[in-house]
């Protein structure tokens, strides 16, 4: 298993990335498939030093986006770790309106998204922005407008690399015939499976996937299950044993877990080191 990968065929990340979203509000207030993620994080101390040790630990995949906290998970982002290493790759997303704490309205009306963008540059304090992804598809929107966008915004040399979030392989192929795409960011785990057929064609295609919540929760988790079981036997966390299973399930996968512990950070980039034999990978694809 190859530890790093070449997004867009020339930006070197490692394949555990850093979702900062979580890093907003408190959050110890709600779990965080429901966290309005509205506001700036109650420790904002902490979250900065978060993001510092993670950098440490070789994490140079950061993702962000404009929705997170009405831009300040970006601003937050800057604090922390501008001026950027040069190995430290920041993606964001543009293309969903929060007119309210509990609303994600997808918003791709093409001056929208190039506003968007100049304001994400300002606030991640950079001329340009490594990965930008459509965050949603807007349905009222022809897609090609949409990515049309985002390529004016790379001719303009605004943006590196161009991706997509919450899409299909349809709408992926049909990116693609405006651009080249070299991200796609939608729910998987290993328990959430429904995005199978987006994963082998970004596979095929050699475009990065990078899912969010790649750490499933739930009964599957507890102690005697088969999770618990193959973690015990490779001498992992089930968390480790989780990230493992989606960096051998695709290459191009590079998990982007988000979390607020420094403990959890350091457990979750540990899943580099775990090897699952192919009797345990088989176990665990079974879990579905």
């Amino acid at each position: 298993m190859t530890t790093y990968f070449l997004l867009g065929g020339d930006l070197q990340v490692n394949r555990l990335g850093y979702g900062a979203m979580r890093l907003s509000d408190d959050p110890v207030s709600r779990p965080a498939d429901q966290a309005h993620i509205w506001r700036a994080p109650v420790e904002r101390a902490a979250a900065v030093a978060l993001l510092r040790r993670a950098v440490e630990l070789g994490v140079n995949l950061i993702d962000t986006a404009d929705a997170y906290t009405l831009g300040g998970n970006e601003e937050l982002v800057a604090e922390a770790l501008h001026p950027y290493r040069e190995s430290v790759a920041v993606a964001t997303k543009v293309g969903v309106a929060r007119p309210g704490p509990t609303e994600w309205v997808p918003l791709g009306r093409p001056e929208y998204l190039r506003q968007q963008a100049e304001l994400s540059l300002r606030r991640l304090r950079v001329e340009r922005i490594d990965l930008l992804q459509l965050h949603a598809v807007d349905p009222t929107v022809p897609l090609a407008d949409q990515v049309g966008a985002l390529k004016q915004l790379r001719d303009e040399g605004k943006v590196r690399h161009i991706g997509l979030s919450k899409v299909s392989v349809e709408q992926l192929a049909e990116a693609a015939q405006v651009t080249p795409i070299a991200a796609v960011q939608n729910m998987y785990n290993l328990v959430a499976r429904e995005d199978e057929d987006v994963v082998d064609y970004a596979a095929a295609n050699d475009i990065a996937y990078l899912p969010f919540f790649p750490i499933a929760m739930g009964g599957h988790t507890g102690s005697g299950s088969p999770l618990a079981g193959v973690a015990s036997e490779v001498g992992a966390t089930p968390a480790q044993t989780m990230l493992a299973w989606l960096l051998r399930r695709s290459p191009t996968i590079i998990p982007i877990p988000g979390t607020t512990s420094l403990a959890h950070l350091e457990e979750n980039l540990g899943a580099l080191s775990v090897k699952l034999s192919d009797e345990q990978y088989e176990r665990l694809s079974a879990l579905s």
